[in-house]
């Protein structure tokens, strides 16, 4: 009996496809690195301020896991994120991306994360809209000038999944994303970042202002995500999101994040 297996590991590093033969009825027992995402004491102190929004925060989340940060507002949640995406630098500290062996030992360098491995959907995305219609929205930003074949139906490829990875399948791609439900507009927001197939997606608040059906959707559409992509949500919708949570942090006021269970 000949069995092949195709390995991959995600955050952007890929194994090449390889081919294993082997001639056993037996299971294979095959090992495989894994990838954390990981916050290293990171301060962050606006230009011209003297007293830091974040302070000595550190967090590692394993890939394809769902991460939750809740804490009052004004405690540095929503500007943790923009600086994981890449919006705004630290002060000191260090957002990377650090390969694991499975015994738990660092495996290579750490490589520092960049905006482009990052999907960011803020609270209430759809007030940042811009196109007239879906298709011209989740491809805004892609280059304009003359592209070969093999570059088109690779970005049609990465278009078709994002939109069926967020249940838009059944919609025009020509209606007006403004006229769309609050449900479906988040929807669209979500394909919008993975339609760039990022290593992480952050999400800010994303049940905000929607009403219990929506709530439910996007509850069930993350579900499923967290098994292609790793996640990490600031939200104050805790008892909604428990069941999807893998590891959850508390950032207490002054920017001080300690990991603790959910408060249900």
């Amino acid at each position: 009996m000949t069995t092949s297996l195709s390995l991959s590991c995600s955050f952007g590093f890929e194994v090449p496809n390889s081919r294993l033969k082997f001639r056993d009825t037996r299971s294979l027992k095959v090992s495989c690195d894994y990838s954390r995402f990981e916050i290293r004491d990171v301060s962050y102190r606006p230009p011209g301020t003297q007293s830091n929004i974040l302070s000595g925060v550190s967090l590692s989340l394993t890939e394809r896991s769902f991460g939750l940060i809740f804490g009052r507002s004004g405690s540095g949640k929503s500007t943790l994120l923009q600086l994981i995406a890449g919006l705004s630098k630290p002060t000191s500290g260090s957002i990377c991306i650090q390969r694991y062996r499975d015994d738990g030992s660092p495996h290579q360098s750490p490589i520092l994360s960049s905006p482009e491995r990052v999907g960011i959907v803020f609270q209430f995305p759809e007030r940042y809209f811009l196109a007239d219609n879906i298709l011209d929205e989740v491809t805004f930003g892609w280059p304009r000038q003359k592209a070969g074949l093999p570059l088109k139906e690779h970005l049609a490829s990465r278009l078709q999944r994002a939109i069926s990875s967020v249940g838009l399948s059944g919609i025009s791609l020509d209606k007006d994303p403004r006229s769309l439900s609050g449900g479906y507009k988040r929807r669209l927001a979500l394909a919008i970042q993975l339609v760039q197939s990022p290593d992480l997606l952050v999400l800010d608040e994303p049940l905000a202002g929607l009403d219990w059906k929506a709530r439910a959707d996007v509850v069930k559409l993350l579900k499923n995500l967290k098994e292609k992509v790793t996640i990490l949500v600031v939200s104050h919708d805790l008892q909604e999101m428990a069941a999807l949570v893998d590891q959850s942090w508390h950032m207490h006021m002054g920017g001080m994040l300690k990991e603790e269970p959910l408060p249900l």
